[in-house]
């Protein structure tokens, strides 16, 4: 009976001294300004983190997300303007809302992250981007990176859709009839059909292949 009553007094000992590696310091800094952590030791406990809803790292100059996975409960992500080249949200299942723009990402993979509904990961360096997963998806915003196709055929709830500045030679909007608006200038379109699209209200399209002005007065559109 005595060693069961050890057993029960040591388990909130050993629940409260579980730690998570925090490997950037500046990521660590940015913690302990949010009163998750206290001390640059390259660890946070893990019980003041786990059910973190929304988290702003704007700004921070970090480079490496590593300790994000811990932060089970997260739903809304801000990293913007950091240094970032990889970023692995492949537990963070609960993300609806991620900007992670002006970071120098290469590669994207928001595939275990379908309850995602807004996805702001602009200037960077993408090459690709999948979002067939995130059917959920209502506001994408991928311009200025180096993205020469993207399907976006499976996300029927998108409103908002922002693809300037890539290298698309083709997209295909039929399937997104909630559509409201659509920006695809400086690519290599060298058609666009937004027949289907009758919820449009505003098209920026110039700097492609085709008469965006032409285009733009047949439907009517800002």
């Amino acid at each position: 009976m005595k060693r069961f009553l050890f057993l029960l007094i040591l388990i909130p000992v050993f629940s409260f001294s579980q730690y998570t590696a925090i490997p950037d310091e500046n990521f660590e800094k940015a913690l302990i300004d949010l009163g998750y952590d206290d001390v640059i030791d390259g660890k946070v406990p893990t019980n003041k983190i786990d059910k973190v809803t929304s988290l702003d790292l704007l700004r921070r100059d970090i480079s490496d997300l590593t300790g994000i996975e811990a932060f089970d409960s997260l739903t809304k992500l801000n990293c913007y303007y950091n240094q970032l080249t990889i970023l692995d949200l492949s537990k963070n299942t609960k993300l609806t809302y991620l900007s992670c723009h002006h970071n120098q990402l290469t590669s994207l993979d928001v595939s275990k992250n379908t309850a995602l509904e807004r996805l702001v990961c602009y200037h960077n360096q993408l090459i690709s981007l999948d979002v067939s997963k995130n059917t959920a998806l209502t506001h994408l915003v991928c311009s200025d990176n180096r993205i020469t196709s993207l399907d976006v055929s499976n996300n029927t709830a998108l409103l908002i859709l922002d693809c300037d500045d890539n290298q698309l030679i083709s997209l295909d909007v039929s399937k997104n009839s909630a559509l409201t608006a659509l920006r695809c200038l400086h690519n290599k379109l060298k058609s666009l059909d937004v027949s289907k699209n009758t919820a449009l209200e505003i098209l920026i399209c110039w700097d492609n292949n085709f008469d965006c002005d032409a285009l733009k007065a047949k439907y009517n559109l800002d």
